[in-house]
C-alpha cells in the first residue's frame, strides 16, 4: 500500500518579508524602480493633487506608476486585476511597498495622465539615448490596427443612424399597439408579455442613445473630406479593414530605431489609411532627436504611407526615406513565380477602360450599356493625369451587362472607371518615379528589407508578449495615453536588457 507524506492545514507559519529584497537586480522590476525613484521627473503629477492642507492624503504618483507600468509589461490592463495583485503578488506588494490602492484609483490615475505621459515617454526616451541604445542608421514607421472599447455595430454615418433609430421607432410602435390589441381581447399571456416589455425597454434605450448622438455631434470628415462612419460609443474611434476583419479602433503608429528597437516616437490615430501618418510621426522624431538624427538615419515604411504628397515632404526635408509602392513586390524578380501556390482563378473578361466613350469635349463618359456616369473627380498618378467616373447606382444594379463590367458583382456603388487624360509635367510625380526606382536599386531593396525585422518585432511584442490587443479606453487622448504607456514598458525592457547604469 503506497505511503504519503503527513499533511495538516491547521498549522502557522511567520514568513517574516523583506519587500527592498524581492526586487532583484536584472529584472524589469528593479530597472522599472531604478528608473522612477532616481531619473525621472515626477513633479509633472502635483498639478493633479490639491490636498495642502485639507484633504486625504494621496497616493504617491511613484507608487502607482510603478505598480501600473509593471502590471502592462505582464499584460494586465485592467484596474481590478490590477488591484488583485497588489493584495496576493509579493512583487507588486514590494512595489506599492503594501499599500494596495483601490481600483477607482488606479483607473483614475491612467485616465488622467494624457498632459504627463508626453513628458515621462521623453524622459524614458532620453535615458535610452544616454545608454547610446538609439542608433543613427535607420528608423521604421508602421501601423497596429486594434480593436477599442466601442462596439462597430454602432457605426454609421447620421443618414445611417437616423435610419437606424427610425427602424427602432417602428418596431417599438409595432409592439405597443400587438398589446393594445391583446389588452382588448383578453389574449395576454404574461411569460411573452413580460419577454417584449423589457424588449420595449431594449429598444427605447436604443433610440434615445442614437437621438442624443445625431443632436449633439455631426459626420465626421475623414482624411480625404469625404462623410465617414460615426460610433455612437466613441466617435472618435473608426472602422479599419484588418487582415482579421473590420475592427472598430485605434491604429497605433510607432517610429522604432533598428539598432535596439527603441520607440522613438508614437502616437494613436483615429483611422484606418496611414497615407497622412507619415509626416506627424516624422515631425515627433525631428522635435525629440533633432534633424542630427534625420539627416544622418534613413526612413523605411511600407505601401501604405506611399503618396506623392509624403514623398514631396521628405525631399523638402532632406529625409532619405525609402517608402516601398504597391507594386513592390511585383517588380521584384525574387518573387516572380509567387503565384504559382495561389489556387488558379477562372478567367473572365471584363471591359476595360478603353471600352468606355470618353467625350473630351464635354468631359462626359458613357458605359457600354449607353448609360452616362458621373465624374468623381481628377487625379494624377505614374506622370499622367486621370479622370474618375463612377455608374450611378439605379443603372448598374440592374444593368444586363453587369456580370461582364463588374469583377466583384454590384456591392452599393456602380461600376468605376479611370480614364488616361495625358501625361503631366510636375515635381511630384516624378517624385514617385524617382522613389520607384531608388527601392528597385539593389542597395534599396537590402534597405527595405531590414524595415521588417525593426518594427515588426515591437508590435509582436507589445500584441503577444504584453497582451495589449484592444485598447480597454475610449476617446483619442486615454487611448493614446495608453498607446504610450505600452510604449514605454517597450522602452523600459530595452534599457533593462541593454543599459548599464539599471542593471
Amino acid at each position: 500500500m503506497a505511503r504519503y507524506i503527513n499533511y495538516n492545514l491547521n498549522q502557522t507559519k511567520l514568513l517574516p518579508i523583506n519587500f527592498s529584497e524581492q526586487i532583484l537586480p536584472g529584472t524589469f522590476e528593479h530597472t522599472l524602480c531604478y528608473l522612477i525613484d532616481e531619473q525621472l521627473d515626477l513633479s509633472v503629477f502635483e498639478k493633479h493633487y490639491k490636498n495642502d492642507s485639507t484633504g486625504r492624503l494621496a497616493y504617491d504618483p511613484a507608487i502607482l506608476l510603478k505598480i501600473i507600468l509593471a502590471a502592462y509589461a505582464r499584460g494586465v490592463t485592467s484596474s481590478r486585476k490590477i488591484e488583485r495583485l497588489c493584495h496576493e503578488n509579493i512583487i507588486f506588494m514590494a512595489l506599492s511597498a503594501d499599500a494596495q490602492p483601490h481600483y477607482t484609483t488606479l483607473a483614475n490615475f491612467v485616465s488622467n495622465m494624457a498632459d504627463v505621459i508626453q513628458p515621462l515617454f521623453l524622459e524614458v526616451l532620453m535615458i535610452c539615448h544616454e545608454e547610446k541604445l538609439i542608433g543613427h542608421n535607420m528608423f521604421a514607421i508602421d501601423g497596429c490596427k486594434m480593436p477599442s472599447n466601442a462596439s462597430k455595430e454602432w457605426s454609421g454615418t447620421h443618414a445611417d443612424l437616423t435610419k437606424k433609430h427610425k427602424k427602432i421607432d417602428r418596431a417599438v410602435r409595432r409592439i405597443l399597439k400587438k398589446h393594445r390589441d391583446e389588452d382588448a381581447s383578453g389574449d395576454v399571456k404574461e411569460d411573452r408579455r413580460n419577454s417584449e416589455e423589457k424588449q420595449l425597454r431594449s429598444l427605447r434605450a436604443a433610440s434615445k442613445k442614437i437621438r442624443q448622438h445625431l443632436a449633439q455631434t455631426q459626420d465626421r470628415i475623414g482624411s480625404r473630406g469625404r462623410v465617414v462612419q460615426s460610433n455612437i460609443t466613441d466617435n472618435e474611434s473608426a472602422k479599419m479593414k484588418t487582415s482579421k476583419g473590420v475592427k472598430q479602433g485605434y491604429n497605433g503608429v510607432a517610429a522604432v530605431d533598428d539598432k535596439h528597437q527603441i520607440i522613438i516616437a508614437a502616437e494613436a490615430f483615429g483611422q484606418g489609411p496611414e497615407n497622412n501618418l507619415l509626416v506627424p510621426l516624422v515631425e515627433q522624431v525631428k522635435d525629440r532627436l533633432g534633424n542630427a538624427y534625420l539627416s544622418k538615419a534613413k526612413l523605411t515604411a511600407d505601401s501604405g504611407f506611399f503618396n506623392k504628397d509624403n514623398l514631396a515632404y521628405c525631399s523638402e526635408n532632406k529625409v532619405n526615406a525609402y517608402i516601398a509602392d504597391g507594386n513592390f513586390r511585383k517588380r521584384d524578380p525574387r518573387f516572380k513565380e509567387r503565384d504559382r501556390y495561389q489556387p488558379p482563378e477562372r478567367k473572365r473578361s471584363f471591359y476595360a477602360a478603353s471600352a468606355f466613350h470618353y467625350d473630351d469635349t464635354h468631359d462626359s463618359c458613357v458605359c457600354p450599356a449607353g448609360n452616362t456616369l458621373w465624374k468623381r473627380g481628377e487625379r494624377e498618378m505614374d506622370n499622367h493625369r486621370y479622370a474618375l467616373f463612377s455608374g450611378y447606382v439605379k443603372d448598374c444594379k440592374h444593368c444586363p451587362l453587369q456580370d461582364k463590367c463588374m469583377k466583384y458583382g454590384f456591392k452599393d456603388v456602380g461600376r468605376q472607371v479611370s480614364i488616361k487624360l495625358g501625361q503631366v509635367d510636375s515635381a511630384k510625380p516624378m517624385l514617385i518615379e524617382q522613389m520607384k526606382a531608388k527601392i528597385d536599386s539593389e542597395q534599396g531593396r537590402h534597405i527595405y528589407s531590414k524595415r521588417l525585422g525593426c518594427v515588426e518585432p515591437v508590435f509582436g511584442n507589445m500584441n503577444t508578449m504584453k497582451g495589449l490587443n484592444r485598447f480597454s479606453h475610449r476617446g483619442k487622448v486615454k487611448v493614446n495615453s495608453q498607446w504610450l504607456l505600452y510604449c514605454m514598458v517597450h522602452n523600459v525592457e530595452k534599457i533593462q536588457h541593454y543599459g548599464q547604469r539599471a542593471a
